[in-house]
């Protein structure tokens, strides 16, 4: 079981890994990709806003069942969805085609997580670990996860960039990458088919709560008010974030300063690198100060920070306001996601994950379309940098003042103790 446990934990992150890296591999040249292809800039906004919107649907689905039918099959069929929208992206012009893949395949604009990857893996991690080594361990996993997209943000850029360099149209070049996105898919199609039973609800526990809690909805059962208050923050703090995507914020970068694909995945790869290790220290803060004050107090200045790049008077002032806003940024991530984990039941992980990430998508899938207006006017090109900023910090309000007296095991039980002793357990 030991053996077992470690093992799944090392192909977790590995999956990780290799799934990040090809939504930052992806997300440097969609946008381009698509504009090559002929989409008008309003165009490119409605498929990336119904990207997000089928990969709502398909996650909603997958993870309200997968402690039921099975984790690692639930993350198999969101693998093999992967690789079909790649493929049907490379390979037509048509734009109600591309609607489809958007719809039903699992395609990431943003560079972050999409589909039904996280919730599921999460679930399976919060089971693998002690409650207290939780913050901890998806701190890791997020760190890993930015290094990841960083890398593929670089390798796209420098890829795209060479491709052209040699003679390759730019479609061309942009097509191999997303041909590409779609081979990586393969690989973590194999690394999925490597994880043990240990990552299943165990029999013995599911059998037992079947007996004594009630009908589950849409797989909760006594978590259903903090999951459903919980996802509805979630899902405002996605609506600003989707507002300035990695690929539309490329997109404006290229604009507004006429920067080269090279250029922007080595911004890109700063950015990201600087959010992996935002993450990791958010479990030495959390410690100190708790999970939600750690997801507020470090949002906030960071939000100001966005607010303040389209008003930066050169390309150097822009990119280094969003370095620094990313070097704090993304503290709230690992906190976030243990949070849920800890103040909802084992056999209600999987299903709380899943709605509150379809909840971020959901938020997330609107506001891509009126980024892609904005960017279409010069004069309004500005504007989502000052949305996304705002609302964000009236999500941090909220979840501040409606979350901070409901603690997870380990601050209500370990952190008392060790005030009082000096010491653990």
């Amino acid at each position: 079981m030991l053996r077992a446990t470690v093992l799944d934990v090392q192909i977790l992150f590995s999956t990780r890994i290799v799934r990040l890296f090809a939504y930052g591999f992806l997300s440097v040249v969609l946008a381009l990709y698509l504009a090559q292809v002929g989409l008008r800039e309003g165009q490119i906004g409605l498929l990336l806003t119904l990207t997000l919107l089928g990969d709502t649907i398909i996650s909603l689905w997958i993870t309200t069942n997968a402690d039921r039918l099975g984790r690692r099959r639930m993350l198999l069929v969101g693998a093999v969805l992967m690789v079909f929208a790649s493929i049907l992206f490379a390979y037509t012009r048509n734009f109600y085609l591309l609607l489809l893949a958007a719809a039903i395949g699992v395609i990431s604009p943003s560079g972050n997580e999409v589909g039904p990857f996280l919730s599921i893996e999460q679930a399976s991690l919060a089971q693998l670990v002690l409650d207290e080594q939780r913050t901890r361990v998806f701190a890791w996993y997020n760190l890993v996860g930015s290094f990841a997209t960083a890398l593929g943000a670089l390798m796209a850029g420098l890829l795209a960039q060479g491709f052209q360099g040699a003679g390759m149209s730019a479609l061309a070049s942009y097509r191999i990458i997303v041909l590409a996105y779609g081979g990586i898919g393969l690989i973590l199609l194999g690394l999925f088919l490597r994880l043990t039973p240990v990552i299943e609800v165990p029999v013995k526990r599911a059998l037992e709560d079947a007996a004594e809690k009630p009908v589950l909805r849409l797989g909760l059962h006594k978590s259903r008010q903090v999951v459903f208050k919980l996802a509805a923050l979630f899902s405002l703090d996605a609506f600003a974030g989707g507002l300035i995507v990695q690929s539309l914020m490329a997109f404006w970068f290229n604009q507004e300063f006429g920067v080269e694909p090279a250029v922007l995945g080595a911004i890109f790869f700063g950015a990201n690198l600087l959010a992996g290790i935002s993450a990791l220290s958010a479990a030495w803060v959390a410690r100190r100060i708790g999970l939600i004050n750690t997801m507020v107090f470090t949002h906030l200045p960071s939000n100001v920070l966005l607010m303040l790049v389209p008003l930066m008077p050169s390309l150097a002032a822009a990119v280094a306001l969003l370095l620094l806003r990313f070097s704090i940024s993304q503290m709230d991530v690992p906190t976030r996601q243990s949070y849920t984990m800890a103040v909802v039941a084992p056999d209600e992980r999987s299903a709380a994950s899943g709605i509150t990430g379809v909840a971020r998508t959901i938020g997330a899938s609107l506001s891509p379309i009126f980024t892609g207006l904005f960017l279409s006017n010069p004069v309004l090109a500005g504007l989502p940098f000052f949305l996304a900023g705002g609302l964000k910090i009236v999500y941090d309000l909220a979840l501040f003042f409606n979350f901070r007296a409901i603690k997870p095991p380990e601050e209500a039980n370990i952190l008392p103790v060790q005030k009082d002793t000096g010491g653990g357990r």
